[in-house]
């Protein structure tokens, strides 16, 4: 279901130049994570969890849906921020599933597949039964592992949404905008190596070789230390990181482990102090919301390009 619909999707991407107001049928089938959704008509009220999913319905003019948020990992970027402001947080962290219905939505939308959990928004059968759909970002889902994230899988990702609001218009929009951003970002030639630091102290948590931070590596033409491992995350060891000397650190930049706290600890670790990118400070930062599957990649991966274009490294 998922394959034809994305060749489907960017059939319609591809006949842009004669545009075509596209109008979502249904009932709409989508199958997400392992699990069959029906969606009857477009969702009304929607609550969101995780900015990964709060930020696709902004990004494509459906903030208005939108009635209640929760797990947000940092502010909205300024080009989504108006009306973002007035949305009603549920939670700061993950809502129970008895906040969560107080609202009355018709579809929650989370960013992990773990929201959907008896101690958070509630399982997704429990949901169901209730009326309410459920939807997993897919680069997140867990009891099917996901195909390895390219950018026009992600692309895919926000043309399925734009079929489900029947929105696909927008969704067309915003697809060829982040194409053509995609398109002109230069990668680098100069054959750099580089870790991706999500989080951790004892064992570095790390952007390993399937998800968000290899597809955003791959496109800055860097060479990902951990690619190897067919996962989107792993703990790794600083044992591992030194004997694999990257050239360039990527650090995310989160509320709970900032990247002045991964600085300091790169450069009061005993081992890790020696590395030549700690040495000389050869870091890119990538804020936590941009660095999970999103409409946020292309920006940021444009953005660590003109980072990564600043840094002098000699070899």
């Amino acid at each position: 279901m998922r394959a034809s619909f994305y060749l489907a999707a960017f059939a319609a991407v591809s006949l842009s130049a004669a545009p075509v107001l596209a109008q979502t049928s249904y009932p709409l089938s989508i199958e997400n994570c392992g699990v069959s959704v029906v969606f009857d008509a477009a969702p009304k009220r929607v609550v969101t969890i995780k900015s990964t999913a709060t930020e696709m319905l902004l990004a494509l003019g459906l903030g208005n849906r939108i009635v209640g948020v929760g797990f947000q990992d940092g502010p909205v970027p300024q080009a989504w921020a108006v009306g973002a402001g007035a949305l009603p947080v549920l939670a700061e962290k993950l809502p129970s599933q008895e906040v969560v219905l107080e609202v009355e939505p018709d579809l929650i939308y989370g960013g992990w597949e773990s929201n959907f959990a008896a101690d958070g928004a509630g399982e997704r059968a429990s949901l169901a039964s209730l009326g309410v759909a459920s939807y997993v970002s897919p680069a997140a889902c867990r009891s099917i592992k996901p195909a390895k994230l390219s950018f026009d899988g992600l692309f895919a990702d926000i043309a399925e949404m734009g079929a489900i609001f029947d929105a696909s218009s927008a969704a067309d929009a915003l697809i060829a905008e982040q194409q053509a951003a995609l398109a002109a970002i230069p990668a680098d030639d100069r054959g750099l190596s580089v870790l991706w630091y999500s989080s951790g102290t004892k064992a570095p948590y790390v952007g390993a070789g399937s998800n968000a931070p290899a597809m955003m590596m791959a496109a800055l033409g860097l060479n990902n230390i951990m690619g190897d491992v067919d996962e989107g995350w792993v703990s790794a060891s600083w044992e591992a990181i030194v004997d694999a000397n990257p050239d360039v650190i990527i650090l995310v930049d989160a509320a709970w482990n900032s990247v002045d706290q991964k600085k300091q600890l790169l450069a009061e670790n005993p081992i890790t102090s020696q590395l030549d990118a700690v040495i000389h400070e050869r870091y890119l930062v990538v804020p936590f919301p941009a660095s999970e599957a999103g409409v946020r990649n292309v920006g940021a991966t444009a953005d660590m390009a003109a980072q990564l274009a600043a840094l002098s490294i000699s070899q």
